[in-house]
C-alpha cells in the first residue's frame, strides 16, 4: 500500500531542531487525534513556540518541576498543562532531550471527524471556531492531562503528525504572542496562516486583578 505524500508521519527527527525553526514549519501539517470514538484530524494554522532556558515565558525557564518534566524528554512528546482553572492546553516537545522547549498548538481546521469535535464542544457556533484558540482546540480533541508525555512520533498511539499541505512560505505570519507579558512579551514567536478564519485574534497580556 502506498500512502499520499500528506499523510507521510512526520519523524522524531523533524522535532529534534531548535524550536523556532520547526514552530511555522508544522504550519498545514496535519494532527491526528485518536479517540475511542473516532479519529479526529485538524490542520494546523496557529503555533506559538517557547524556547526553554532562553525564554522566561516557557514553564521550563526555571528548571524542571514535576509539572514541565515531559519537556525534558524526548522530542515528538505531548506536553499537556491545566490553565487559568478550566483550561487544558496541548503542546509538541521540541529539540533534544534535556533542553525543554516546545510548541503551543494554537488553532486550526478540523478537516474530519467535526462530528466528535462538535460534540466535545457543543457552545461552538460554526466550525471554524471549534479550535480556533489552544483551550478550544484542546477541548474540540478531548484533551486533558491523562494525555500528557503521549509519543506523537510513535504508531497507534493518542496522536500522529503528519506531512499535511504546509502553506507558501510567502502566507506565514509572525507576532508577538498572545497573552505573554514580561521580558518575553515582545518575541515574534507566534506564527499563522494569513487570512486563514481559524487563526485566533491576537490579545496583548492584561495583568490579573487580585481581588
Amino acid at each position: 500500500m502506498i500512502t499520499a505524500p500528506e499523510r507521510t508521519p512526520l519523524a522524531r527527527s523533524f522535532f529534534d531542531r531548535p524550536v523556532l525553526d520547526i514552530a511555522p514549519d508544522l504550519l498545514g501539517r496535519t494532527l491526528v487525534r485518536r479517540t475511542e470514538a473516532g479519529p479526529i484530524e485538524l490542520r494546523l494554522t496557529e503555533v506559538e513556540a517557547y524556547d526553554g532556558p532562553n525564554d522566561p515565558a516557557s514553564h521550563a525557564y526555571r528548571g524542571r518541576t514535576d509539572r514541565n518534566a515531559v519537556m525534558f524528554g524526548p522530542p515528538g512528546h505531548v506536553y499537556v498543562y491545566f490553565t487559568y482553572g478550566m483550561w487544558f492546553c496541548l503542546n509538541l516537545v521540541c529539540g533534544p532531550e534535556g533542553r525543554a522547549s516546545g510548541v503551543l498548538l494554537r488553532g486550526g481546521q478540523i478537516t474530519a471527524g467535526a462530528e466528535l469535535a462538535r460534540a466535545h464542544r457543543p457552545t461552538s457556533r460554526k466550525d471554524s471556531d471549534l479550535a480556533q484558540g489552544p483551550a478550544r482546540l484542546a477541548t474540540a480533541l478531548s484533551v486533558d492531562r491523562g494525555l500528557n508525555g503521549a509519543d506523537a512520533c510513535a504508531g497507534g498511539g493518542p496522536f500522529r503528525i503528519l506531512t499535511g499541505t504546509p502553506p507558501d512560505r510567502g502566507e506565514i505570519r509572525s507576532g508577538p504572542r498572545t497573552g505573554v507579558g514580561g521580558a518575553g512579551a515582545d518575541h515574534p514567536w507566534r506564527y499563522w496562516i494569513d487570512g486563514d478564519p481559524t487563526v485566533s485574534p491576537y490579545r496583548a497580556h492584561a495583568p490579573r486583578k487580585r481581588g
